[in-house]
C-alpha cells in the first residue's frame, strides 16, 4: 500500500494548506470509512448531498488515522491535526491514486464487460499468480472511488494488478483506463445491463470499448470474438495495439474443443493446447471467462501447461455460480449476486446441461435496469426455458411475474410459481426439495435472493 510521509503526498498532489508542521507524519494506506480506520491511514471524507464524511474527521484520527483529507469549501477545519486541505476530496484521492500508479514499475491487466467481470478477475489473477507477484481489485471496488483505492493498495513490489472496471454510462471507463493505463484489457462480453442509462446494446459496446483508450502501445485487447457488434469495432480496429478474440466458435483465436460439465465444476480442452484444464467452477459461460484469463495470461509467459495450477487454487467472490447444500440434502447454486438477461441465459443452461439430478428447479427474481422493454426480456425467458431439462420454475418479484408468464406456456401450469413474499417461496421451495434435486437461484442485487438461499440451509 502507498506509503508515503505528509510531505511526500503534498508533492504528489495540490495541498492548499501548510503542512510544515506535520510533513514528517508517515501514512500508511487510505480509508474512506472512519468505522474500518487502520493505524496509519490517510482518512478520506466525502461531501454528499445527505452526509458529510468531514464529520468524523476527527474522530477518525483518534482512532489511529495519521492524517485526513479536508475539502476546501468545508468550514471549520481542524487545522490544529494533521489536515491536507485539496480543492475536492475525491479528485484528490484520484490524483492521489493517478501519481502512485506512475511511481510503481507494476504492469496492469484491466477487465470489463456487461457479465462475468469479477468471475474473468479472479481466473485472471489465479493464473498470473502462478509467475509473478499479483494483487487484484477486492469484492467489487470497480468504479472512480474503488478503483483509486485498489491502485493506492498495491505494495511496491507487485509485478502485476489486476483490475476490474465497471460502469453505468459513458465516460467512467474512459476515466478509469486512462487513470490504470492497463497492458492488457479482457471485454467479457456485451449483455443488456445498463440498457437503461445508455439505451442499446450498441451504446453498452461504445462504453466497453472505452478501455482500449487508456491501453499503452501494442498492448493487448481480447474480447468475446462471436459478439458482432464488438467484432464490428475491433476487427478494423488502426491503433498500434494487438487483438485476441475468445468464443465458443472456431473463428476464434482460442475456443473450447470439447466439455464435461459435473458438480465440481468443468473439464474442457481448447485449440492451441494439448492440455486438459480443470475449472472448478459451473457452466459453460466460465470455461469463455476461463479463455480470456488464458489469453492474458499467456501474453504474460505463463504456459498453458501450468495453467492448471492456477484453477486448482481458484475460490470465486461469493455468490457466483456458488455450489451449496440444503437442509434436506438438496444442491443449491447460488448464483444471487446480479442477473442481466445474458447471464440469466447462462445460468438457465448450466442447469439444463448438469447431469445426475431427477429434479431441476429455476429460482429466478426480477432483472433490474433494463428500460422499457423489461416486460419482454423477462417473458422471452421464461418461453426460452426446455421443459424436457427443468422440472420447476419458481419466479420472485412483479417483473418475475412475467418470466413465470412465459414459462408457462412450455411447462406445465403447476410445475409454475410465482410469488411477491419470501416466505411463501421458501416454504414452496421446501415442499419441492429431496436429495435428488438442485435449485439454481438467481435474480438482480436489488432483489437479495440470497436470504432465500440462508432460509434453505
Amino acid at each position: 500500500m502507498i506509503t508515503k510521509t505528509v510531505k511526500q503526498i503534498s508533492e504528489m498532489i495540490k495541498i492548499e494548506n501548510d503542512l510544515s508542521e506535520f510533513q514528517n507524519i508517515e501514512v500508511r494506506g487510505l480509508s474512506i470509512d472512519s468505522r474500518k480506520i487502520e493505524q496509519g491511514n490517510l482518512f478520506v471524507p466525502f461531501k454528499g448531498e445527505n452526509s458529510d464524511g468531514h464529520r468524523f474527521v476527527e474522530e477518525a484520527i483518534q482512532k489511529g488515522a495519521a492524517a485526513a483529507f479536508w475539502q476546501k469549501d468545508v468550514p471549520n477545519p481542524p487545522l490544529h491535526l494533521p489536515i491536507l486541505i485539496v480543492e475536492d476530496t475525491l479528485l484528490a484521492l484520484q490524483e492521489l491514486a493517478r501519481a502512485y500508479r506512475n511511481m510503481l514499475n507494476v504492469r496492469i491487466v484491466g477487465i470489463t464487460g456487461s457479465n462475468g467481470k469479477t468471475t474473468t478477475k479472479d481466473m485472471t489473477a489465479n493464473l498470473l499468480a502462478i509467475e509473478y507477484k499479483v494483487q487484484k481489485t477486492e469484492g467489487n471496488f470497480n468504479n472512480e472511488i474503488g478503483l483509486p483505492l485498489t491502485i493506492l493498495a498495491l505494495e511496491e513490489d507487485t509485478e502485476i494488478a489486476v483490475l476490474e472496471m465497471g460502469m453505468s454510462s459513458r465516460g467512467e471507463i474512459d476515466f478509469l483506463t486512462r487513470l490504470a493505463r492497463p497492458e492488457a484489457a479482457i471485454i467479457t462480453n456485451i449483455g443488456e445491463s445498463h440498457l437503461l442509462d445508455l439505451g442499446s446494446r450498441e451504446g453498452i459496446t461504445e462504453a466497453k470499448l472505452e478501455i482500449i483508450n487508456g491501453l499503452q502501445e501494442n498492448g493487448l485487447v481480447t474480447y468475446y470474438g462471436d459478439e458482432p457488434l464488438l467484432s464490428e469495432k475491433l476487427l478494423d480496429y488502426k491503433g498500434n495495439i494487438m487483438i485476441k478474440t475468445f468464443g465458443r466458435r472456431g473463428i476464434n483465436n482460442i475456443y473450447p474443443v470439447d466439455i464435461e460439465q459435473n458438480d465440481n465444476g468443468s473439464v474442457f480442452s481448447t485449440n492451441v493446447s494439448n492440455s486438459e484444464f480443470k475449472l472448478p467452477v459451473l457452466g459453460t459461460h466460465n470455461v469463455l471467462n476461463a479463455l480470456a484469463a488464458m489469453t492474458v495470461a499467456n501474453q504474460f509467459g505463463v504456459p498453458y501447461e501450468k495453467m492448471n495450477e492456477g484453477f486448482a487454487k481458484l475460490k470465486l467472490t461469493n455468490m457466483r455460480t456458488e455450489l451449496l447444500q440444503g437442509r434436506k440434502g438438496e444442491k443449491i447454486i447460488n448464483d444471487a449476486y446480479n442477473a442481466s438477461p445474458t447471464s440469466m441465459h447462462a445460468a438457465i443452461e448450466l442447469l439444463s446441461h448438469l447431469p445426475g439430478y431427477k429434479n431441476k428447479i429455476l429460482v429466478l427474481g426480477d432483472m433490474l435496469e433494463l428500460g422499457p422493454e423489461e416486460k419482454n426480456f423477462h417473458l422471452k425467458m421464461g418461453e426460452s426455458i426446455d421443459p424436457n431439462k427443468i422440472n420447476y420454475v419458481l419466479t420472485f418479484g412483479k417483473l418475475g411475474e412475467w418470466i413465470a408468464e412465459g414459462a408457462r406456456k412450455k411447462l406445465p401450469a403447476d410445475h409454475v410459481f410465482s410469488f411477491t413474499e419470501k416466505q411463501l417461496l421458501i416454504e414452496k421451495i421446501e415442499k419441492l426439495v429431496d436429495e435428488e434435486t438442485i435449485v439454481l437461484v438467481k435474480a438482480s442485487r436489488g432483489m437479495k435472493l440470497e436470504e432465500i438461499i440462508a432460509a434453505l440451509q
